[in-house]
């Protein structure tokens, strides 16, 4: 059994490969070695392995959080919020969570943009996340195909928005984009 890191347990984001400079940069993620990524945060590879299937899941570990925050959102939402709001409600959730992590953000974007894999993974997220807020939608009864509608394009929305944050050129807050981003998404389906 796997377990999830618990604070103070030395395993964090800002002590894995994805946030430490060289850390994977010069020879690539698939090249750095566990025993690499487990020596820079101070542990052992057997404490690695204690809350990691493998090194990818270091730079996924926090996809569970931001489902339970994208749910959680969706369900306390007003009860007369069209779904799309209800989305959106969940989205500004989300980007709180993000609020002071820009720079591991960059950091591991860049190791995902880099490699196929990663970005198989990253969309594998995106799609259980759009699956979550489905069922959270359903469950508010918002009929199935409305509910898969809705929270697609959610993570549509959050995902350019995402993209733009984590652009070095772009200082602007992630809560700021998405509103951007979810505006555009209504003009386009806004028609004439």
């Amino acid at each position: 059994m796997i377990r999830r890191p618990r604070p103070g347990s030395g395993l964090r984001p800002s002590s894995s490969v994805e946030t430490r400079p060289g850390a994977s940069g010069e020879r690539g993620f698939e090249n750095t070695t566990v025993a690499e990524i487990a020596a820079r945060a101070g542990l052992t590879e057997r404490t690695f392995f204690r809350h990691f299937a493998d090194k990818r899941e270091v730079l996924f570990w926090g996809a569970a959080a931001l489902q339970d925050i994208l749910v959680t959102a969706v369900a306390g939402a007003p009860e007369s919020a069209a779904p799309i709001d209800a989305v959106a409600t969940a989205l500004r959730a989300a980007a709180a969570m993000f609020q002071d992590r820009r720079d591991h953000a960059r950091r591991r974007q860049a190791v995902i943009v880099a490699s196929t894999e990663l970005r198989e993974r990253e969309l594998i997220k995106l799609a259980s996340l759009a699956s979550a807020l489905a069922d959270a939608l359903r469950r508010r009864g918002v009929p199935g195909p409305a509910a898969a509608l809705a929270a697609e394009a959610g993570i549509a929305v959050f995902r350019v928005a995402f993209e733009s944050w984590v652009d070095a050129r772009n200082e602007r807050d992630l809560s700021q984009l998405i509103a951007e981003s979810l505006a555009e998404l209504r003009a386009v389906t806004a028609g004439g």
